[in-house]
């Protein structure tokens, strides 16, 4: 969601993993992030990473946008880093395909498996599996009744809360709202749960609930939201959860000539968002999330701490920041390097880590 956890709910979720590991990148236009550095080490590795690479499978449920390709960025830098073979799966949103991945990721010889972003009807029995067989199972995004598994997420309700505080500020209470969301994943449920009591709260009137998650969700939310706008448009904001469907909102939006009279506050953020949010009368003013190369790090970071016995806990939750579209543009920021120097709370060297494990510096 985000990028999210797929608690999806059936075809939904399916392409869901939206928020998923999927590297495909539709902003080739947009500034890239630099090859992060390495902070060294200074404590001696422990058991089994005193032995050379240690085999970790990484079992993804890929979808549209960017935000997934630094995702896996970050993981892949972070494991290079602390001596993980990592083996990568993506099964860019086929659920059968990521049964088959998880299922070769069992049998594969890894000590752990790292299982980003997922339908919970697929891989939950071959999680519970590999737990079975003595492999160490960390999740991203992806709900799991199996005490056993490690669980690290993004705080969903605290992404929502700062996205939807931010539109409060920017139309105020009593005005007509949209609303672009899916139901039957994880993290756009729990986002949603804070959507529903803000509505009350601020007395809004939503007018129109479209959203669709697809390989193309922004693309595909374009057609909706531009007909939800042809009958409402008298709506002063539109809250659209997840950056791919804040991408096609802001374009409906934009196709009606309609960004100076409504308000679109989003949630996550990669180049690609900070590209669309800062552009001339960007009708999209704020959004709210993690920075995805520094989750991708930090969960493997947590999997190499579960391996050498020293996490001591069962989950592991990265807090969100608001990110405004005066910020990004008083401050020239044009991609999440730059936005990383700006906003410290975004890197997350601090999260999961150990002297002996070197931190990817994002």
């Amino acid at each position: 969601m985000t990028r999210f956890s797929v608690a999806l709910a059936a075809p939904v979720l399916a392409v869901a993993l939206l928020v998923s590991g999927c590297s495909q990148s539709s902003n080739s236009g947009a500034p890239q992030a630099s090859t992060p550095a390495v902070a060294p080490a200074t404590g001696k590795k422990p058991a089994p990473f005193d032995q050379g690479g240690v085999k970790v499978a990484l079992v993804r449920q890929s979808g549209a946008g960017d935000y997934f390709e630094q995702w896996g960025n970050g993981a892949k830098a972070q494991a290079k880093a602390v001596g993980i073979d990592l083996a990568v799966y993506d099964a860019q949103a086929d659920n059968a395909k990521q049964a088959t991945d998880l299922s070769t990721a069992i049998n594969s010889g890894a000590k752990a498996i790292i299982v980003d972003h997922g339908f919970p009807a697929t891989v939950g029995p071959l999680i519970d599996q590999a737990i079975d067989k003595g492999i160490t199972v960390v999740t991203y995004d992806v709900e799991s009744s199996n005490p056993k598994v490690i669980a690290t997420r993004q705080n969903d309700a605290d992404i929502a809360s700062v996205a939807i505080g931010a539109l409060a500020a920017a139309i105020g209470k009593n005005a007509p709202v949209g609303y672009v969301n899916v139901a039957g994943f994880a993290p756009l449920d729990k986002r949603d749960a804070v959507w529903q009591k803000a509505l009350g709260d601020n007395g809004w009137n939503q007018q129109f609930k479209v959203g669709k998650v697809s390989d193309s969700t922004a693309t595909d939310t374009v057609p909706l939201v531009s007909a939800a706008l042809t009958q409402h448009g008298d709506v002063k904001g539109i809250f659209a959860p997840y950056d791919e469907l804040a991408k096609g909102t802001v374009l409906a939006v934009q196709n009606k000539h309609l960004e100076n009279a409504v308000k679109v506050v989003g949630a996550d953020i990669s180049n690609a968002d900070i590209q669309l949010i800062t552009a001339d009368h960007s009708p999209w003013v704020a959004t709210a999330g993690t920075d995805p190369s520094a989750v991708g790090a930090a969960v493997v970071r947590t999997i190499a701490l579960q391996i050498a016995g020293q996490l001591g806990k069962q989950a592991v939750e990265f807090p969100a920041v608001a990110v405004s579209r005066d910020l990004l543009v008083s401050k020239k920021i044009q991609n999440l390097d730059q936005l990383r120097a700006a906003l410290p709370a975004l890197n997350l060297g601090q999260v999961s880590a150990a002297d002996w494990i070197p931190v990817v510096a994002h």
